[in-house]
């Protein structure tokens, strides 16, 4: 196990140099000139080209990767175009660490949610439960979030009265952050509950689970230690994506409830062409995803002894 770790990590660096190199270079001879779209339609020229000079944007791509790359590595990512005066690491900061709130609570609410009710309408296929239960998360799959998100904030805040509107205090106990939070679960809570169905129905089936009950172990033992443990080894891998997205942030959801995100940010750039911006976060996202699929890799091992890496 530690030989794969170690192998796994010596190729990180690899894997985001060729990310970097794509998104620079996307970024430098793609559609859209940053400085242009700050200053506006009645720019000067001479005012465009002495930015220009004073960013390094005039120079050879490679001289400006290879600048880039060093800067980056010694911890400074630039300075944002948009924002003025702003560090793209600090700015990157905060709004990382709000998203991930964020999207820590809308997963624990999907695995709160999902993985009992995937094991519940399992042992309940041939009922009624079983095809409502999954119509209905696929039901809920099926719509975008521009849509769910006015329909709860419709039930929740104007009919029942029962949550804010919307707003960020920064706190992970605020309510504020439930409705969001839900809006961003609903796929995920019907993507866990058909996997952990079909997962289920499957380990039910396995010879080691009829003789735990031949055993004389009770329903609730065979289901927890038995069932239930080898049924996650196929969700801990929509796990490990949804781990890999908790700094991306959502750009509608954050948008419609005011959350000043990551995904905020990321529309306001994409808008700016605020390069810097773009090119940190692509490279975070690169990471967040390397790490989630490592971990994933372990905790399969612990899941299942039967898996060994080399």
């Amino acid at each position: 196990m530690f030989t794969y770790i170690v192998k796994r990590l010596l190729w990180t660096p690899f894997l985001l140099l060729a990310v970097s190199f794509i998104t620079f270079f996307l970024s430098l001879y793609g559609p859209g000139d940053p400085i242009q779209v700050l200053l506006g339609q009645h720019r000067d020229p001479d005012v465009v080209a002495r930015i220009k000079a004073q960013r390094g944007l005039d120079r050879p791509f490679l001289e400006q990767y290879g600048r880039y790359i060093w800067n980056a590595v010694n911890g400074d990512l630039g300075e944002s175009i948009k924002f003025r005066g702003q560090p793209v690491g600090e700015l990157l900061a905060s709004k990382v660490w709000t998203s991930a709130k964020l999207a820590v609570v809308a997963l624990l609410i999907g695995l709160a949610v999902g993985i009992p009710l995937g094991i519940l309408v399992a042992n309940k296929q041939g009922t009624a439960l079983d095809p409502l239960v999954v119509s209905i998360s696929l039901f809920f799959s099926s719509l975008p979030v521009f849509i769910t998100a006015p329909f709860l904030l419709l039930v929740f805040v104007i009919w029942l009265k029962l949550m804010p509107s919307a707003g960020w205090a920064g706190d992970m106990a605020d309510p504020r952050l439930l409705l969001p939070a839900l809006v961003m679960a609903l796929p995920s809570i019907s993507a866990i509950i058909r996997l952990m169905r079909a997962s289920t129905l499957e380990v039910l089936g396995q010879e080691f689970v009829r003789a735990a009950r031949a055993k004389g172990l009770t329903e609730m033992a065979v289901q927890s230690r038995h069932v239930a443990r080898n049924a996650l080894i196929p969700v801990i891998t929509v796990v490990g994506l949804s781990l890999g997205t908790l700094v991306e942030g959502a750009f509608i959801t954050e948008t419609i409830f005011g959350i000043p995100g990551v995904g905020r940010l990321a529309v306001d750039s994409l808008f700016a062409r605020d390069y810097p911006v773009i090119m940190a976060m692509t490279l975070l996202i690169a990471v967040s995803f390397v790490t989630a699929n490592l971990l994933v890799d372990i905790a399969y091992a612990f899941l299942d002894p039967r898996i060994r890496y080399s």
